[in-house]
């Protein structure tokens, strides 16, 4: 089985970064954006603030994955 990524650009911490993700993170991600009713970067930043406290070896990309992991 082939993963097919979708790469988005976004500013997070007054930074622009790029994002890979799958298409499923990716609407998972809209979704939790709606229901709390702020931006996806605004929901990025925040896990990529935990994830420089936490684990700042961990990769962006992983790091959003686990939050929605957690979050199910």
């Amino acid at each position: 089985m082939t993963s097919t990524l979708q790469k988005r650009s976004i500013t997070i911490a007054g930074r622009r970064t790029s994002l890979a993700l799958e298409p499923p993170f990716w609407k998972a991600l809209e979704r939790w954006a709606k229901v709390e009713d702020r931006s996806l970067a605004s929901l990025i930043a925040e896990i990529d603030a935990l994830r420089r406290r936490r684990r700042p070896e961990a990769s962006l990309a992983a790091a959003v994955r686990l939050s929605l992991l957690t979050r199910a």
